[in-house]
């Protein structure tokens, strides 16, 4: 009988035959028994034989029936090398289907029964492979045989056990290891597979985006094989993790197969050294230059001093890159010495001593810098006032940077000449929160002043421009009161000189508003009495009635230009009776 494998995706095929089997058998009775023999055959199929990788003594088919309220209930097998039958198998068990209990048309070699060479109690001469041939029948005697149903494939599989790498100060290298073996089928030893070649490459790229080229190795006797080096650079330990992947190919009459591992690096080994470092100079403006300068030694070694090793010196915040760095090399004594310009507005608030080099272990040491930003001070208004007093107002803020906030208060200063130094003679603070506007006020007479910032850890010095306020002084000479005395209800006429001090002398200050004042006796308040002016030759002569005993003064109270006249400069008593 020629054996028929029926494919499972032609079941509406299958299931159209067997309709027209049965109506067929309807219409002529008398040939029912004659046809079943001829069509049994293609009632049942079987497919592929497979032999299972991860345990290669077992395989496992599939087999199915298409006759009507039917199913497969025995499937056999037979290995065989040629004619030879190796193994005679009665009986492959169904594999559940956990979705469909009923279903039964996986059929595979029990566990317990799987095929192992002759050396280990099995019936398999060697390894190699061997040609599977199995028979199905379903529960209505239907049966069928497919010859070479599949082969056994009864050959070592390899494997690849890797082994962790790490690369050191010393070797700046990653070189991917391992075992690779063969298990062997049924029952599962591990056999050295010697002399097998080994692809090694690297899945990941350098941090400058090269790859390695891939690098090959051999086993030795034992299996074991080890990679050329792959160079693992300080850069490189920056991207976390390093990727490898190891592949083994063979196809040989005792081995087959592909398998591939993958082998992960992220630990590497550092010489940890110590590092000391001091600044010259806790604050720097903006274009000084900061020497930074220290030790690197061994502490494995007696403290001894490590030479030609790289340190990156740094200044700014606490982010890298915030401001300027530069890499220097220690010396035979360990000894290294960096120069680093401070540019205001780079984070200012620290200095760094960092290891560029990976490889070289050390805490980041660092220190209190701070680098001002370049201020500005404008005025707003200035001005002199009639009685002695001097007021700027102004505003202060960074030079370089759109409003930057700076919650501590910064103090500027209204400085006046003297002589030839600078006398500060008011202080005001000033910060963002109030819009960075100042006011500043003193007693003066006039003179050259200006505004003063000193410099503080965030913000350097700044001034105004020096500007001049003048104003001429003013005074009243000769001041006579009478008659003395004077009947009540009577006048009292008070005369005196105006004068101002212009063009380095006392002159007359003829036509300028004056007026009377009176002072009770007793009394600590000043009454006005009458006003006027002076005449062209500064003459004053004021009149006013007398209502008592008290003091007699005429006052200028200043204009645009000259100040008041003193307040302290008396009067005359004049008596009432």
């Amino acid at each position: 009988m020629r054996s028929t494998s029926m494919r499972a995706d032609l079941s509406s095929y299958r299931r159209s035959l067997t309709a027209g089997l049965a109506a067929a058998a309807l219409a002529a009775g008398t040939l029912t028994v004659a046809a079943a023999p001829a069509h049994a055959a293609t009632l049942v199929g079987i497919g592929r034989a497979l032999t299972d990788d991860a345990q290669r003594g077992i395989f496992q088919v599939t087999a199915w029936t298409d006759a009507p309220n039917a199913k497969i209930t025995k499937v056999s097998a037979t290995v065989r090398q040629g004619s030879t039958v190796l193994v005679d198998i009665p009986t492959l068990p169904v594999v559940p289907d956990p979705w469909d209990p009923s279903a039964a048309n996986l059929f595979r070699l029990a566990d317990a029964a799987k095929l192992k060479l002759v050396e280990d109690g099995g019936r398999i001469p060697a390894l190699g492979t061997y040609a599977i041939d199995v028979t199905a029948t379903d529960s209505l005697g239907n049966k069928v045989t497919r010859t070479d149903a599949g082969q056994l494939d009864f050959r070592l599989r390899p494997e690849i056990t890797l082994v962790p790498t790490k690369p050191t100060y010393t070797d700046r290298n990653a070189r991917p290891s391992g075992t690779v073996v063969g298990i062997q089928p049924g029952s599962g030893d591990r056999v050295t597979l010697a002399d097998r070649p080994v692809t090694i490459e690297r899945t990941s790229p350098s941090p400058d985006g090269t790859w390695s080229a891939p690098q090959q190795a051999v086993t030795d006797a034992a299996g074991r094989f080890t990679s050329p080096p792959f160079p693992i650079s300080s850069e490189d330990l920056g991207t976390s993790v390093i990727h490898f992947r190891t592949t083994v190919t063979a196809d040989t009459p005792e081995i087959h197969g592909t398998v591939t591992d993958y082998l992960s690096v992220s630990d590497y080994v550092s010489r940890k050294v110590a590092v000391t470092a001091t600044a010259d100079k806790k604050r720097a403006l903006d274009g000084q230059t900061v020497t930074i300068s220290g030790r690197v030694t061994d502490p494995a070694a007696a403290g001894a001093p490590v030479a030609g090793h790289q340190v990156r010196v740094r200044l700014g915040g606490p982010t890298y890159g915030t401001g300027p760095s530069t890499v220097v090399r220690t010396g035979t004594d360990g000894r290294f010495t960096a120069r680093l310009v401070a540019i205001a507005g780079k984070e200012s608030g620290h200095w760094f001593v960092e290891s560029p080099d990976r490889y070289v272990s050390f805490p980041d040491l660092h220190g209190a810098l701070a680098i001002p930003l370049d201020s500005r001070t404008d005025l707003t208004s200035v001005r002199l006032s009639a009685d002695g007093r001097v007021t700027v107002s102004g505003t202060f803020r960074a030079r370089y940077v759109a409003e930057p906030n700076f919650e501590t208060s910064q103090f500027v200063r209204l400085e006046q000449l003297v002589g030839r130094d600078w006398k500060a003679i008011a202080w005001a603070s000033v910060n963002s929160a109030y819009y960075n506007d100042f006011t500043l006020s003193a007693a003066s007479k006039g003179g050259y002043f200006r505004v003063r910032h000193l410099t503080t850890d965030q913000f350097a010095e700044s001034v105004t421009p020096t500007f001049r306020l003048t104003r001429l002084d003013t005074r009243i000479v000769s001041l006579n009161a009478g008659p003395e005395p004077v009947a009540k209800g009577g006048y009292v006429t008070v005369t005196g000189g105006l004068q101002h001090y212009a063009n380095w002398a006392w002159r007359a200050y003829g036509n300028a508003p004056v007026v009377l004042q009176f002072q009770p006796r007793g009394s600590t308040t000043w009454k006005q009495m009458a006003t006027g002016r002076s005449n062209a030759s500064g003459k004053v002569s004021l009149k006013a009635k007398a209502t008592g005993d008290g003091t007699w003064r005429i006052r200028h109270y200043g204009d645009g230009t000259h100040f008041h006249s003193p307040a302290s400069a008396g009067g005359d008593y004049v008596d009432v009776r």
